[in-house]
C-alpha cells in the first residue's frame, strides 16, 4: 500500500515537469524559427536589393527617401554593361579561372587525401598535420615572395600564374581525408583480393562512394574562386586577363559610379554561384554530416 502510495506521489509531481517541458518546447522551437528568419533576411534582403536597384532608372537608385521597388523597371543597365565593360571576356576568364582550379584540385586533393587516409606510410600523421599547419598561414604572407616565383617564371598576367598556384588546398585534403576514412574498407579488400592496384581502388571505388563530400568541395571551390578579387588582381596587368570581380571592382574606378550598371554586373556574376548551389544543395547536409573527424 505505501509502495502504491509512494508511486502515486512520484507520478504526481512528475506530471507539472512534463507538462512545463511541453511548454518550453514550443517555445524554444518559436525562437528558433525567428532567429532563423532574422538570419535569413540579414542574407537575403542585400542580395534582393541588389536585384532590385539593377532594374531601376539611375533617378530612382539615388532619390531620397530610397525606394525599395523602381518606379519604371528598365532593362537597360543589362544592356550598358556589356558596352560599359568587355564583360564577356571577363565572364570568360572568371569561368576559366574558376572551373579549371576547381576540377584539378578536386583531382589533386582527393588523391592526396586518399594516401592520407587509406595508405599506411611512415611520418603518415606528421604529414597530415603539416598540411593543416599551412591553414594557420595568411594568404597575404605568401604573396609577395610567391609574385616573385611567378614573375621569375614569366607567368605574370597569365593564366598559369593565375590558376598554378591554387591547384590544391589543405582545407579540401583535409574534408575528402575525413570522409575517406568513414568508408568501410571491406570493398577495397575485395577488390585487392581481385588483383585490383591502389589508383584502381582509388578510381572506381573510393571516388564513387564520395559523392557527398566531391559535390560539398566543388560548391567550396568555385564559390571562393569564382568571388577572388586579390590574387587576380595581383598576377593580372591587362583587362583581358581580368576576371569579373576585379573587373566591376576597376570600373568603378576609371568612371564615375554607374550603381545600376555596376549592380547588373553584379547580378550576372552572382547566377553562377546561385546554380552551383541548386544544383549541389541536395549533396551539402549529407557531405558535412558524414564528414566528421575520425581516426
Amino acid at each position: 500500500m505505501s509502495a502504491q502510495a509512494a508511486s502515486g506521489t512520484v507520478t504526481h509531481k512528475a506530471a507539472p515537469r512534463r507538462m512545463a517541458r511541453g511548454r518550453i518546447a514550443p517555445l524554444n522551437q518559436v525562437l528558433l524559427y525567428l532567429l532563423l528568419v532574422a538570419t535569413g533576411l540579414a542574407v537575403g534582403v542585400p542580395f534582393v536589393i541588389m536585384v532590385l536597384t539593377s532594374f531601376k532608372l539611375p533617378a530612382d537608385i539615388i532619390t531620397f527617401p530610397p525606394r525599395f521597388l523602381p518606379t519604371a523597371w528598365t532593362f537597360s543597365n543589362y544592356q550598358l554593361i556589356w558596352t560599359r565593360l568587355p564583360f564577356a571576356m571577363l565572364i570568360r576568364n572568371s569561368l576559366v579561372y574558376s572551373f579549371t582550379i576547381t576540377i584539378i584540385s578536386l583531382f589533386f586533393d582527393s588523391m592526396c587525401a586518399y594516401a592520407l587516409a587509406r595508405l599506411h606510410f611512415r611520418w603518415r600523421n606528421v604529414v597530415f598535420i603539416a598540411i593543416l599547419a599551412t591553414m594557420m598561414i595568411p594568404a597575404q604572407v605568401t604573396l609577395v615572395p610567391l609574385f616573385f616565383n611567378l614573375f621569375a617564371l614569366g607567368w605574370i598576367n597569365t593564366f598559369q600564374g593565375l590558376i598554378v598556384p591554387h591547384l590544391t588546398s589543405a582545407f579540401g585534403i583535409f574534408l575528402l581525408r575525413q570522409f575517406f576514412i568513414s568508408i568501410p574498407r571491406d570493398f577495397e579488400d575485395a577488390a585487392r583480393i581481385d588483383g585490383a592496384g591502389e589508383f584502381r581502388i582509388y578510381w572506381q571505388i573510393i571516388l564513387p562512394l564520395s559523392g557527398p563530400a566531391l559535390a560539398t568541395l566543388f560548391v567550396f571551390h568555385f564559390m571562393y574562386n569564382w568571388n577572388d578579387f586579390l590574387w587576380p588582381l595581383i598576377v593580372t596587368t591587362t583587362a583581358d586577363m581580368r576576371t569579373l570581380p576585379t573587373g566591376l571592382a576597376l570600373f568603378m574606378g576609371e568612371h564615375n559610379i554607374e550603381y545600376g550598371v555596376l549592380l547588373s554586373g553584379a547580378t550576372i556574376a552572382a547566377l553562377p554561384l546561385v546554380l552551383a548551389f541548386l544544383f549541389a544543395q541536395r549533396y551539402f547536409v549529407a557531405g558535412i554530416a558524414l564528414t566528421g573527424i575520425k581516426e
